[in-house]
């Protein structure tokens, strides 16, 4: 099942997003520049080389031996954690981050659980030379 999100920002029969009066203005300009941005071919070369020379992609494919063995499967690891920051937020964050500074955007804030996201989100602040503030709750 597929939904597409309408003008209204709702998709299917009931979606939809609680959005703060204050925030309403950013999630506008966003969507009236993101396809822009989104489809621009010079956006998608620099994402996809900050993805290959600057985070490590694509990560590997490890053949798991001994769980192939024990499972009677042919069994393989995507190594994510071998991306640059440790993990898989740094795809996430690169293409953000890029779309920010597209925008205009000076300074990122970013709230994080176990700490990898925030990682990676100053990890690509720094790269761009971009203020960032990360919340972490406890």
């Amino acid at each position: 099942m597929q939904f597409l999100v309408d003008e209204y920002g709702y998709y299917g029969p009931f979606g939809g997003a609680y959005v703060p009066e204050m925030l309403y203005p950013n999630l506008e300009e966003l969507q009236n520049n993101y396809l822009k941005i989104f489809n621009d071919q010079e956006f998608r070369k620099e994402y996809r080389s900050l993805l290959k020379d600057y985070a490590g992609r694509p990560s590997p494919l490890y053949f798991a031996k001994r769980l192939t063995f024990k499972y009677n499967a042919k069994i393989y690891l995507k190594r994510e954690d071998l991306n640059h920051t440790g993990s898989h937020k740094i795809n996430n964050t690169l293409g953000q981050i890029l779309l920010a500074k597209r925008l205009g955007k000076k300074r990122i804030i970013a709230e994080t659980g176990a700490g990898q996201h925030g990682v990676a989100t100053a990890t690509v602040c720094a790269l761009m030379d971009m203020q960032c503030v990360i919340f972490m709750v406890c």
